[in-house]
């Protein structure tokens, strides 16, 4: 019954079977039908990444364990005209997650712009570095 349970729960979204697991907040800034779309959407920003889910490319700017950071970079985007919108998804390396944790403390820390926007292409390097290639830019 135990194997049943575990198992169908596998492809779900938000539970990560592995317990070493955590939240993260992605800041989505677009939903794109093809890459070529998404490319020319994109190119005002100096980093992103995105991943394709049932033939749709989902783009994000942002990237946060704690929930009033992505509001921070949200609102961020926002003022400079750009509609975002949060999503929680699950993610277990281990590697990504302590280079963030650091990156979080000194993002909720400051209210400069500037360095919200620093912070967060470095975030999506790392992100792309630490998970390699699966998110792209």
């Amino acid at each position: 019954m135990a194997y049943f349970i575990i198992h169908q729960y596998e492809s779900y979204d938000g539970i990560m079977v592995s317990g070493m697991a955590s939240k993260l907040y992605y800041v989505q800034r677009g939903v794109y039908s093809n890459k070529e779309n998404m490319e020319n959407n994109m190119r005002e920003f100096t980093s992103y990444i995105y991943n394709v889910l049932d033939n749709m490319y989902y783009t994000y700017i942002g990237v946060s364990m704690d929930k009033n950071n992505a509001l921070k970079i949200q609102n961020y985007y926002k003022e400079k005209g750009y509609d975002t919108y949060i999503k929680e998804k699950m993610i277990s390396n281990s590697e990504f997650i302590k280079i963030l944790s650091e990156y979080d403390n000194i993002l909720a820390k400051t209210d400069d712009k500037e360095s919200i926007k620093v912070i967060c292409n470095q975030v999506l390097s790392k992100y792309e570095e630490y998970e390699n290639g699966k998110y792209k830019n």
